[in-house]
């Protein structure tokens, strides 16, 4: 078996008595797409940030291309794209100069870097802003820009920090099938996001922290299948609670009311015990996987 692209073992980063990330083992496959969830402060950025060599780890192991983050930063850093959660683009230039400049730090002589700015705009639907000032680009532009920024130096492996958090859903479709593309091509991509849609749509393996430990990992459809019952009612604002049968798992969320059963037929017949209104009877999803290893409580 190859060697992984990026390989963790008891990776662990501590901020004073704070363990950001505990002893965490994992392994991201040459060309493949794992994304990370979890509640704000689950550790996911952390990992993200000792991957590309921007924090050491305070004990583990830690492997990318079978280099050493922080020991060998340049070299690693020379075959990896980071488009960060914040934007960090120069505001007072223009498009194409944003990445003219980090193509110089890249190391690109003249005629590559043109090269690849316009294979790039046009790879991100940005040819015709070329010339536009960043801040005169939309929220979707500027991640777009980040995220041609991020591929300028042709990297071997694409970190994505939350990379369509607050932008509408057309946006968010048309980055997903920049990334699927860039997939197929055989680029291996690290992300974070809480858009459970996101991590389906893009993953081949989903990974869910919480408190800085993973806590479960696999494909997101396996994880469904083994992890959830089929089927899920879920009503809102139940004044009166059914009797709920023994083949069905019930749990209650303040006004929020989950019932769910490997069988539809259970399901079908408390729904038509219930007021119509706030009441969808589905098939389970990655976001109930998720809620029942993290909680619904908020995590602040």
């Amino acid at each position: 078996m190859a060697e992984p692209i990026v390989q963790g073992q008891k990776l662990t980063k501590r901020y004073g008595e704070l363990v950001a990330v505990d002893a965490v083992d994992f392994d991201v496959a040459r060309g493949e797409c794992v994304a990370f969830l979890g509640p704000n402060g689950a550790g996911k950025t952390t990992l993200m940030r000792m991957v590309f060599s921007a924090v050491a780890r305070s004990e583990g192991e830690l492997r990318v291309f079978g280099l050493t983050p922080i020991d060998d930063r340049k070299r690693i850093n020379a075959a990896v794209g980071v488009v960060f959660q914040e934007n960090n683009l120069d505001e007072e230039l223009d498009v194409l100069d944003n990445l003219r400049i980090y193509a110089k730090y890249c190391g690109l002589d003249r005629r590559t870097a043109r090269r690849r700015c316009a294979e790039l705009l046009e790879l991100m639907s940005l040819s015709e802003k070329a010339q536009s000032k960043v801040r005169e680009l939309s929220g979707g532009m500027m991640r777009r820009l980040m995220i041609a920024r991020a591929l300028l130096g042709d990297p071997r492996l694409l970190i994505l920090d939350e990379p369509t958090t607050g932008l509408d859903p057309q946006v968010r479709h048309a980055i997903w099938a920049v990334l699927r593309r860039l997939k197929r091509e055989g680029l291996t991509i690290l992300l974070t996001t809480h858009y459970m849609e996101e991590a389906q749509a893009l993953a081949d393996r989903v990974t869910i922290m919480d408190r800085g430990k993973i806590i479960l990992c696999g494909p997101p459809a396996r994880l469904i299948e083994e992890q959830m019952e089929r089927f899920v009612l879920q009503a809102a604002g139940l004044e009166r609670r059914p009797r709920v049968p023994d083949s069905v798992r019930h749990e209650q969320v303040g006004d929020a009311d989950y019932f769910y059963c490997a069988a539809e037929e259970p399901l079908r017949a408390l729904a038509g015990e219930l007021p119509p209104s706030g009441v969808v009877l589905r098939h389970a999803n990655l976001e109930d996987v998720f809620f029942k290893f993290t909680g619904r409580g908020l995590h602040e």
